[in-house]
């Protein structure tokens, strides 16, 4: 847990966003779990979907918390899951704090669901994304070595923002080609504590090429705790540890990647 009064202090002055986390039911209400990781209200957090009943509790996370919004989706772990379609979610039209659609996308390293099934599901996401003028937030992962995944992404994401849909790939641990190749049709690039991890090369080169326009920070709660909490559940209170090594990265002080970030956040949620 963060206890620490550097850290309290430092949110309190950078006013650092979490553009992706995941809230669960063994987490407590709301508030205790708030209270539980030892943020200031002045920290941000948004609250990710990965289906149905996840984007409900996200919902109401942000319901209850101040600082605090939601997005609703399916990840691709679960899209067969939807064969009937996604009707459901119109219950979160025009909802207080809904900012974003997602988590969705495409993911070949499990395959818990079908391609085709994963495909389908994005494709009514995104319909629903442009319809009612939000990002989306999207998920792209392949086996080592392979590009499948990579490929079929871009190819969906390329149509969507030629329709003007505009979305961040969360979780960004590609190669520095296909980062370009998504910063080219308009993305955002979501950095989390995999950028703390040793053999991570790739990802702290790649901020190099991600302008500073386009970089949102996250942590993916409660996976990927960076060091030195890896191991353990992870929470919106590290990505202190997450800003503290892009910012060393960078070569700028903390305090003026806050406030990149933050703002990158702002916009891109239409906040």
């Amino acid at each position: 847990m963060l206890n620490e009064e550097n850290n309290q202090n430092s949110f309190e002055i950078m006013k650092l966003f979490d553009t992706h986390f995941h809230y669960y039911s063994d987490d407590g209400e709301p508030e205790e779990y708030w209270e539980k990781i030892k943020i200031s209200e002045l920290a941000y957090v948004l609250a990710a979907g990965a289906d149905f009943e996840e984007s409900r509790m996200a919902q109401k996370f942000a319901a209850d918390i101040k600082n605090a919004w939601f997005a609703a989706g399916v990840h691709p772990h679960s899209a067969d899951k939807y064969a009937d379609g996604i009707g459901m979610f119109q219950e979160f039209k025009g909802a207080d704090k809904l900012v974003a659609i997602g988590e969705i996308g495409i993911d070949y390293y499990y395959e818990n669901s079908d391609r085709q099934s994963q495909w389908q599901i994005m494709e009514e996401f995104l319909e629903l994304a442009l319809e009612w003028n939000l990002p989306a937030i999207i998920h792209c992962r392949d086996l080592d070595g392979k590009e499948h995944a990579y490929y079929d992404t871009y190819r969906i994401m390329r149509d969507f923002a030629a329709s003007g849909g505009r979305f961040d790939v969360h979780c960004f641990s590609g190669t520095i080609d296909w980062a370009e190749k998504f910063l080219e049709i308009g993305a955002w690039i979501g950095i989390t504590g995999m950028v703390t991890f040793p053999k991570a090369d790739n990802i702290r080169e790649l901020l190099k090429y991600v302008p500073d326009n386009r970089l949102l920070l996250e942590t993916d709660s409660p996976y990927l705790a960076p060091i030195p909490y890896r191991g353990k559940p992870n929470n919106p209170g590290y990505l202190i540890k997450v800003a503290e090594k892009v910012a060393a990265e960078k070569n700028i002080s903390i305090e003026k990647l806050a406030k990149i970030t933050t703002a990158n956040a702002f916009e891109f949620f239409n906040l």
